[in-house]
């Protein structure tokens, strides 16, 4: 019997027909059609970094006060990142949470030694660390006999993640719409007010959710004897006190985790950003009566707490609580915020606020000019690099390990860019 010939294989879109091209370099200048347009991307493009420096692919030196969106801890390249990345790297780099993992569980147990937790749990990003939070909640009041306990109090301005869930509890309608209806259960109040806060609590809540520094929503720093408010009130009505501090974390305010400034216990903190210092990781911070619910096959990760990852994550870790690393970053902090003031005396036709805590600052604008074209016009013109932020905020997002003079320098920078502007919109 003779066998049936082979199906031909279909030709492939252009194939053949870009010749000298290579799967590795774009075929022609410009922004690449073949990545989804999802982001307002400025045209650049860096080909490496050095501490609180990027390089472009045209030799330009840009002075990044953006961090990766305070991701970038140390900044770009730290020795210290690359040596254990590499040292990982030639051993093993993924196996799945089927197996024990040694770097995961050396960094957990270095992450409860440090913090309220007892239990962690490692993900990928912000969005999953506050989804993981999310569940925990939630199965907590379920496995406590209170399975009617399901929803959960969120704030406006709040930015949790851009997951189905996340965005639900961050209530923004831009980021909502075309998605279909918003996932159930969350409930949303004004960011700070307390008494709001009171009133919407009922027999179906199950947590408390609020960022101690809100990011994205403005650079709005929640008032210490606020976040104690709501731990007691929590602590009342037997609800979970869950904390976002995936921007705000990891030594961004000059504490390990910025709840420490209003000496509250929280129940679980979700975490990212920082923590990988670049590299892809997050983490659900919990105490174990928080976590009990957490039993296997109710929550998990493919690559989630890798040997990569945690590799590049105990590195971090070991930096930040290196002695002195903390009390540096109050330092620094202290002159970028008294820099920024004096931005704002110097520029009050333009700046209205300066608002934040730590490393984590921004200045808010007054209505006649817009953050995204301050944005645009630091990059353009004095190769400073910062990012927007809901509310009319520019934020100034410096890594934690940067220096006095490069702190100057970026202010310096900064004033021309606030005088330019000052001078068009008068």
């Amino acid at each position: 019997m003779s066998k049936a010939a082979p199906a031909s294989r279909p030709q492939r879109k252009n194939e053949g027909t870009k010749k000298g091209a290579t799967s590795s370099q774009p075929t022609a200048p410009g922004p690449s059609a073949a990545v989804m347009p999802t982001y307002a991307r400025q045209d650049l493009v860096f080909e490496r970094g050095e501490g609180s420096w990027l390089v472009s692919t045209t030799g330009e030196r840009y002075l990044d006060f953006a961090s990766g969106v305070a991701v970038n801890a140390l900044g770009h390249a730290h020795p210290r990142l690359v040596a254990a990345l590499s040292a990982q790297a030639a051993k093993l780099w993924h196996t799945s949470n089927l197996y024990r993992v040694a770097g995961q569980e050396a960094l957990a147990e270095r992450l409860v030694e440090s913090t309220f937790a007892d239990r962690v749990f490692f993900c990928n990003s912000g969005a999953e660390a506050c989804e993981g939070a999310i569940k925990a909640a939630r199965r907590y009041q379920f496995v406590s006999g209170r399975p009617e306990r399901w929803r959960i109090v969120t704030f406006k301005g709040a930015f949790h993640g851009r997951t189905l869930a996340t965005l639900a509890a961050g209530g923004n309608e831009k980021y909502l719409e075309g998605f279909g209806p918003p996932v159930a259960g969350f409930d949303q109040i004004a960011y700070g007010d307390h008494a709001a806060l009171e009133a919407v609590i009922g027999s179906e809540t199950a947590a408390i959710l609020i960022e101690p520094v809100q990011g994205e929503g403005g650079v709005r720093a929640l008032p210490d004897p606020c976040l104690r408010g709501i731990r007691e009130l929590c602590d009342r009505h037997g609800l979970l006190l869950v904390l976002d501090e995936v921007q705000c974390g990891m030594g961004r305010t000059g504490k390990l985790l910025a709840h420490e400034w209003a000496g509250v216990a929280p129940d679980i903190v979700a975490v990212a950003k920082g923590i990988g210092g670049g590299f892809p990781l997050g983490a659900v911070l919990a105490t174990a009566e928080a976590a009990k619910g957490m039993t296997a096959g109710t929550h998990g990760s493919t690559f989630g707490g890798n040997p990569l990852a945690t590799a590049v994550g105990s590195a971090v870790l070991d930096a930040i609580l290196e002695p002195g690393f903390l009390d540096r970053v109050l330092v620094k902090s202290s002159q970028l915020r008294q820099g920024l003031e004096g931005l704002k005396d110097r520029h009050p036709g333009v700046v209205e606020e300066v608002r934040g805590r730590g490393l984590l600052t921004g200045l808010k604008l007054r209505a006649s000019l817009a953050a995204a074209d301050v944005v645009r016009a630091a990059s353009q013109s004095e190769h400073l690099l910062l990012v927007g932020a809901g509310d009319n905020v520019v934020r100034v997002l410096p890594p934690l390990n940067v220096e006095d003079g490069e702190i100057s320098d970026a202010l310096a920078r900064l004033s021309r860019v606030l005088a330019s502007a000052a001078k068009s919109a008068g």
